[in-house]
């Protein structure tokens, strides 16, 4: 069984129950701009993705003058919803214990530096994390970079480190990077997405989260 010193958690979809609160955003602000509107199942796929990459993909027929335009109408839809927007039931005690158990917990997420620092600081999670990476930091999932710079940071082997996510972007980074991927599937891509990335494990709530995750760290 492997000894993980390090766990590095997405955050939307997988810390925090803001799926619905995105995929309305980005059907509010094609509607606004009377733009095709995406399917849920559409608009679910590109979560976990730089805001610009999941919006090439779920709205193509966006251009890059109307680009800005389209990113104020998202936020404000968006940030209509925050207030409603709550971390998963048992993922505070879940990192307090893991925490405990002196693992590093990091983020890597598709959420902007700004985006970040504001739910960070709502849920009063800033100082759980010892490191972060944001999509506009660097290159956005798949590519390996987000986890490759919070393995130099904190000085962990590849061979220690997990990447815990919802999406195939999640574990796709996983696999680029060298680590392993443990999928949850209560946030935006199917079971079956996810198991075609071969994690570790696909667990279906928090409390399996819990279950898997505690006997596998530390030591």
């Amino acid at each position: 069984m492997s000894s993980y010193s390090l766990v590095v958690f997405d955050w939307d979809g997988t810390l925090m129950d803001s799926t619905h609160g995105i995929v309305s955003a980005i059907q509010g602000a094609c509607r606004d701009l009377e733009l095709p509107v995406p399917s849920t199942s559409e608009a679910s796929w590109v979560i976990g993705l730089s805001l610009e990459s999941a919006l090439r993909r779920a709205v193509p027929q966006l251009t890059q003058a109307m680009l800005p335009r389209f990113l104020e109408r998202y936020r404000t839809h968006y940030l209509l919803r925050d207030p409603d927007l709550q971390l998963f039931d048992g993922i505070e005690p879940l990192l307090g214990e893991l925490a405990a158990k002196n693992v590093r917990l990091a983020v890597a997420t598709g959420k902007s530096r700004v985006g970040l620092n504001r739910v960070l600081a709502a849920t009063g999670l800033r100082n759980v994390f010892d490191a972060t990476r944001t999509a506009d930091e660097t290159f956005s999932k798949p590519h390996p970079a987000m986890l490759q710079e919070l393995m130099a940071e904190l000085d962990v082997e590849p061979e220690h480190v997990i990447m815990v996510g919802d999406t195939s972007h999640d574990l796709n980074m996983a696999t680029n990077a060298g680590v392993h991927g443990l999928g949850v599937t209560y946030g935006a891509h199917s079971p079956k997405e996810l198991l075609e990335c071969v994690p570790q494990a696909v667990v279906d709530d928090v409390p399996a989260l819990r279950e898997w995750l505690l006997p596998r760290v530390g030591g």
